[in-house]
């Protein structure tokens, strides 16, 4: 796994602990390709951080600032030492995403949110990827014109409607990205 482009391309990352997923290096790839000139200077979310790739990416793309949110110490201290190994500055907080969205999120603070949540695999796992749709928080927090990038296991359960406008979606194997935005 390695920074894709930017002032830190080819740089490795860390991989998260175990039994947590990366996004892949091609789909990171994609997903910045399809942002395009809306990286530079953004102001970036990554929930459920993990290694804190897609963040990191987008700091290394360009973006001013970056918060990392992941409820596991170990991917917070993970994403540190990415940023470290990056060579960027960005806030790291262990908590639950949710609480991070109620308490620390104000208005349009945001001009891009990633979220890579656990995947639903089992009955009675929280579908993370609906709970996000609707969140009336975290959809406040984005700007408008800003962009949601939500990552989930392809062929779930159709989203719930919500207030984001969905721009695309696109399949990478097991995942499929949806990009949303606030009108």
């Amino acid at each position: 796994m390695r920074i894709v482009a930017g002032t830190a391309g080819g740089r490795p990352l860390k991989a998260p602990p175990d039994g947590l997923r990366p996004t892949m290096d091609r789909v990171r790839a994609a997903v910045f390709s399809s942002l395009g000139d809306l990286v530079p200077g953004a102001r970036v979310l990554d929930l459920f951080a993990g290694s804190g790739a897609m963040g990191i990416e987008a700091l290394s793309r360009g973006a001013t600032s970056a918060v990392f949110v992941d409820q596991n110490d170990q991917c917070t201290r993970c994403t540190r030492s990415n940023l470290l190994m990056a060579g960027v500055k960005a806030a790291t907080q262990t908590m639950d995403a949710y609480r991070f969205i109620d308490l620390y999120t104000g208005e349009s603070e945001f001009d891009l949110v990633f979220a890579d949540p656990p995947y639903a695999k089992l009955p009675g796992d929280i579908d993370h990827a609906s709970r996000l749709m609707v969140s009336e928080k975290l959809f406040q927090a984005l700007a408008p014109g800003g962009v949601f990038v939500l990552e989930r296991q392809s062929g779930g359960s159709p989203l719930p409607d919500s207030p984001f406008e969905l721009l695309k979606n696109k399949r990478y194997g097991g995942s499929e990205i949806f990009y949303f935005t606030r009108p």
